[in-house]
């Protein structure tokens, strides 16, 4: 009597079919030589690099800041040439719009401060079309940073100071949109605490100085309107 060998499933054909087949390549060597490698770039599962420290970061004055600080600038400023129209000042009024236009440019420059974070170093810089006698920039390398030393302003606030080997002394931008971020920076690069390292003025300061060149503003229109009904 004849014995009947077992049925097998498809799926028990196909895992020894596999398994011949890894003893097969296992066992020649030519084969071994061609047996592809995954790229472990090319897989899913791969770890994120996250981001080092060698790009480039660019900051710049924060928006908030620049609107108020122009916006006041406008308010101080725009109702003098009316009012010296109407009280016969001995200024002319084409005179006073011509020093608040360039009051105007030399602000907006200011404002234009940009701060450059690379591996090399740091850089404060500002636009090719301020002159360097108005605004100077500087660079400062991380090699030659000794020390973030802290200064008291005369309204009780803080400022800071790289203090190069030579003992120059460098004003840290400390209005820059992403102060944190770069204040991290500094530390990532040079190995100082910073931990201490605060903004000069918070955002809610500028908030309540815009509120109120908005209502100056307000005054302003009405000092204007009411400079040109007395106009003759």
């Amino acid at each position: 009597m004849k014995t009947r060998s077992p049925s097998l499933k498809p799926q028990q054909i196909i895992c020894q079919m596999r398994s011949v087949r890894a003893c097969d390549i296992a066992d020649c060597p030519h084969l071994r030589e061609f047996t592809p490698v995954s790229d472990p770039t090319n897989s899913s599962e791969s770890s994120i690099v996250e981001p080092s420290h060698s790009a480039e970061d660019l900051f710049r004055i924060s928006p908030l800041i620049r609107i108020t600080l122009l916006s006041l600038y406008g308010a101080l400023t725009t109702p003098l040439p009316f009012l010296s129209e109407v009280t016969k000042s001995p200024v002319p009024p084409n005179l006073l719009w011509v020093g608040i236009a360039l009051g105007a440019i030399g602000l907006y420059a200011v404002l234009c401060e940009r701060v450059v974070v690379n591996p090399q170093g740091i850089e404060v810089t500002y636009p090719r079309w301020v002159p360097k006698f108005f605004r100077k920039g500087w660079q400062l390398p991380w090699a030659e940073v000794k020390a973030l030393k802290p200064r008291s302003t005369g309204q009780g606030g803080l400022v800071y100071y790289f203090l190069s080997q030579s003992g120059q002394g460098y004003l840290l931008p400390m209005r820059v949109a992403g102060f944190a971020r770069l204040v991290r920076r500094v530390e990532a690069e040079t190995g100082i605490d910073t931990r201490d390292v605060k903004p000069l003025s918070q955002p809610w300061m500028y908030l309540i100085l815009l509120g109120l060149t908005v209502m100056l503003l307000a005054i302003d229109g009405w000092t204007i309107w009411t400079a040109a009904t007395l106009t003759p």
